[in-house]
């Protein structure tokens, strides 16, 4: 079994930070906004690992990778990935992503559709409705505990400036129309196999939203995980998840 390892490359600016572990085909995970990789380890990385070689990099602005711009849109996160599966010499490959990461794996199958055989986007938006809009223009620097900033701090590496980065970041989000706005055309163009996860108790995107993505896109599957909310994958929620979404890969690969 391939041992764990740890890397950084410069790309478009920054310098991201990814982590290579398991062994097997790859699989690349994505965390969700206000994350990190780590957050993987709650999240059925352990059962993900036995079967694949994950790649688990930390987005710009989060954990261990740099962003001096102080800018993050899911579009340019998708060209660091793509970016980084070129680094690694990686042509096609399966994915899963949760919430942030969900919103990246869109851009990314719709830029290069080839790249993803198949996909898990967990609690992902085709776009902004209000009310998560409302959640974000909630969101503010000054109004988090010491404990929600020592949380902070344990996951994002790199100093207090980056936390309070992430949370600007967060609200200003509330004010983009066009980073996530994909029509149905847009989400026509998708042909990797995809998984949409989405919990029925979701505070930020209403289950329609992930049906309208069912609908949307041509080779997909919907989960709606009941009394779920946003993310409803991690803890006690990890073990079904990885389950749920080993098997649906399994199916993809009966299928080729």
């Amino acid at each position: 079994m391939r041992r764990m390892k740890t890397e950084r490359l410069a790309i478009h600016g920054i310098e991201m930070f990814y982590e290579i572990d398991g062994a097997g085909e790859p699989l690349l995970l994505l965390h969700g906004g206000g994350g990190c990789h780590e957050d993987w380890s709650y999240a059925g990385r352990d059962e993900f690992r036995k079967h694949f070689t994950l790649i688990a990099p930390d987005a710009r602005g989060h954990g261990h990778s740099t962003n001096p711009q102080r800018i993050i849109t899911h579009r340019q996160c998708a060209l660091d990935m793509l970016s980084l599966l070129d680094h690694l010499g990686i042509g096609r490959c399966r994915a899963i992503g949760i919430s942030m990461g969900g919103n990246i794996l869109l851009h990314m199958a719709t830029m290069q559709p080839k790249r993803l055989t198949a996909m898990v986007v967990v609690s992902a938006a085709m776009r902004f409705p209000e009310q998560a809009r409302k959640v974000m223009r909630e969101v503010s620097v000054e109004n988090h505990t010491e404990t929600e900033w020592q949380t902070m701090r344990k996951r994002h590496r790199l100093g207090d400036e980056q936390i309070r980065a992430l949370w600007e970041w967060q609200r200003g989000m509330s004010e983009s129309y066009d980073d996530m706005n994909f029509d149905w055309a847009a989400l026509a163009r998708i042909t990797a196999s995809t998984l949409i996860v989405y919990g029925d108790r979701d505070f930020l995107y209403p289950v329609e939203m992930g049906v309208e993505m069912y609908r949307g896109i041509p080779r997909s599957e919907l989960w709606v995980v009941p009394n779920g909310n946003h993310g409803p994958v991690f803890l006690a929620d990890a073990a079904r998840f990885a389950e749920t979404a080993i098997g649906f890969f399994e199916r993809q690969v009966a299928a080729e």
